[in-house]
């Protein structure tokens, strides 16, 4: 049943996300991806709150509902907000050499990676 509430909230999650972009269009326009420097914001603040709201038995949600919250609505919106939540939990155990390490791999890879991806997709 688990499965079922992340896929809920994925698809909830990736809705929210296309509105957003489709929202604030024509605010932000096409010359920086504005919307989804926003959305990485907003999901990583509803993770953290989420998060920090539901642990520890401050507020007593079932696991599926952390499941449908964390993983399927931020995971469908962004999993920006994953990161930000790990990096920030390594900050707070005194791991900052694996914070900036997490930071540093993540977005140096993945822009590789995005990289590599659009120069196969458009033919090598």
């Amino acid at each position: 049943m688990t499965y079922a509430w992340v896929a809920l909230g994925s698809a909830l999650g990736g809705m929210a996300r296309y509105w957003l972009v489709l929202a604030t269009f024509p605010f932000f326009g096409p010359v920086f991806p504005w919307a989804t420097v926003l959305i990485n914001i907003l999901g990583s603040f509803v993770i953290g709150w989420f998060g920090a709201l539901t642990m520890e038995g401050r507020i007593a949600v079932p696991a599926e509902m952390r499941a449908f919250v964390m993983v399927g609505l931020c995971g469908g919106f962004t999993t920006f907000s994953s990161f930000s939540l790990q990096t920030l939990e390594l900050i707070q155990k005194g791991r900052v050499e694996l914070a900036l390490a997490n930071i540093g791999l993540s977005v140096l890879l993945c822009l590789g990676a995005v990289a590599i991806g659009y120069w196969l997709g458009r033919g090598g």
